[in-house]
């Protein structure tokens, strides 16, 4: 993404309807899983590398505003033995310094136990070890692909769910929204939201 962010001139270059038209001010890394993880490093988390002890910093100050889905969490005692075994970039995390504003979103089944010995509350870390602002959406009964977010029938998606696929859509995009300055679509999502008793919880600091 900094490979991109650096070559935005000659991208409108080589698509001229893009030109004049990129807004540089309003710039989101988004992620699922993995991606969240590699999100999360965009947004000013780091890591120790537990070999040299020198600490990974890819903090990128032109994005302004994260969307982390069920992302990874803090290490040391908390991963499994095979994650701390095999993901030596998950032993040592460190959410301090992620201070750009981010939406958190996990669902509260999420049990990955593979990388975990903790519950789904392992995947809320980036949230609450990180400054804010945040906001962090819980999702009832959801698991790591959130009710099917890359296709709610797609073979890997273990909770399938049309309706959380829904809630998750229409949460994010309404926090996006208010995150760019776009009215205060998220407190109305919110309102909303408390309407459908069961669905989701929201906490923001």
């Amino acid at each position: 993404m900094i490979f991109i962010l650096d070559h935005l001139d000659d991208i409108e270059a080589l698509a001229p309807a893009l030109k004049g038209r990129t807004d540089r001010s309003r710039i989101v890394a988004a992620g699922h899983s993995m991606g969240g993880h590699t999100a999360s490093l965009l947004l000013g988390a780091s890591f120790t590398d537990s070999d040299s002890g020198e600490v990974h910093s890819f903090h990128e100050p032109r994005i302004t505003t994260g969307l982390l889905l069920a992302s990874s969490g803090n290490g040391g005692a908390d991963l499994s033995d095979f994650a701390y075994q095999n993901l030596t970039f998950f032993r040592h995390p460190s959410f301090a310094e992620m201070k750009t504003k981010t939406l958190v979103v996990l669902g509260d089944k999420d049990d990955s136990q593979y990388l975990t010995k903790r519950g789904a509350d392992w995947r809320a870390d980036s949230y609450t070890h990180s400054p804010g602002p945040k906001d962090l959406l819980t999702l009832v009964g959801g698991e790591h692909w959130l009710g099917g977010i890359s296709g709610y029938d797609a073979v890997e998606t273990t909770d399938e769910s049309p309706e959380r696929v829904a809630v998750v859509q229409r949460m994010t995009v309404a926090w996006l929204r208010g995150a760019l300055g776009d009215g205060d679509a998220w407190g109305e999502a919110c309102e909303a939201l408390e309407g459908l008793k069961g669905l989701a919880t929201v906490q923001s600091k």
